[in-house]
């Protein structure tokens, strides 16, 4: 490594639309002089719980969790994952109404995530368990639970493992708005500095960005994070979560943010002392 250069660590999940959005800069397409990336792959939990402690000067985070961390990192206006009228969905292993699956003990990807606040915005107070986001839909397969909240491509995949939709939280969300539901973001460390916070978002920017315009090998690099899925399902899943929502919040983007986490204070979800409205957005 250049003695020189500012190492950054960059923690974010494992997965395809991540893989997809961080493609240049995990294989050094994009020149950043002065700057080294590394790359940390974890769950979206365990990341939540890493920037608690600042581990990392980048990370995705849920937006459920940004307000625990908000005295330490901004939300970059890039690398957001926002459900335009999709997301989370409760899946059940046999037809459930929705009264008969809130009943349940429903197994969940962490106490943390944007999937669990907007099942409680959405079903109010429910038993979850905490599971691996990977082993939610095996687990509701095999009936180890009878209903569980998905994520990642899961999304697209339940359809063919027998199992049954309850609801999908991007759908009641933007119903009940009219806006997409903020689920993860990119956050970057204040104590960097104002000048390096604006050119590490610029960097990651740019890595989402070309991807964007030179989709075939990036998506080829994410089917690697895919857990065995097919190009078609693949592509479909990034062009979903990785798109010009990613690139730039918008106006609506930086309001739904908002407008959740102001819910989420409305049911003792979220810290009550957060200014919502003063949510800086670096790159805006």
């Amino acid at each position: 490594m250049d003695t020189d250069s500012q190492h950054i660590r960059i923690g974010h999940s494992p997965d395809p639309d991540d893989a997809f959005m961080f493609y240049a800069l995990t294989t050094g397409v994009l020149d950043t002089p002065g700057r080294e990336y590394e790359h940390v792959l974890l769950d979206i939990q365990t990341l939540n719980e890493k920037a608690l402690n600042k581990e990392y000067e980048i990370s995705a985070v849920s937006i459920h969790s940004f307000p625990k961390i908000i005295e330490n990192y901004a939300l970059m206006n890039c690398g957001a994952s926002m459900g335009e009228g999709y997301g989370p969905m409760l899946i059940a292993n046999q037809e459930f109404t929705v009264d008969e699956a809130r009943s349940k003990t429903i197994a969940i990807p962490g106490l943390d995530t944007s999937a669990y606040l907007a099942l409680r915005l959405a079903w109010g107070d429910v038993n979850v368990e905490v599971v691996p986001f990977d082993e939610i839909l095996p687990s509701v397969v095999a009936g180890r639970f009878d209903v569980g909240l998905i994520i990642h491509e899961g999304q697209l995949t339940w359809k063919d493992e027998g199992v049954y939709l309850i609801q999908d939280m991007g759908v009641w969300w933007n119903e009940k708005t009219g806006l997409p539901l903020p689920l993860g973001g990119n956050v970057v460390r204040r104590d960097l500095g104002e000048d390096l916070c604006k050119m590490l978002s610029d960097d990651v920017k740019r890595s989402i960005k070309h991807s964007i315009e030179n989709p075939d090998l990036a998506l080829e690099f994410a089917k690697k994070w895919g857990r065995g899925i097919d190009d078609d399902t693949n592509r479909e899943f990034v062009q979903m979560y990785v798109n010009d929502r990613t690139l730039d919040y918008g106006e609506s983007g930086r309001k739904a943010v908002r407008l959740f986490l102001s819910e989420g204070q409305k049911i003792g979800m979220v810290d009550p002392n957060l200014d919502t409205d003063g949510i800086e957005f670096i790159g805006a």
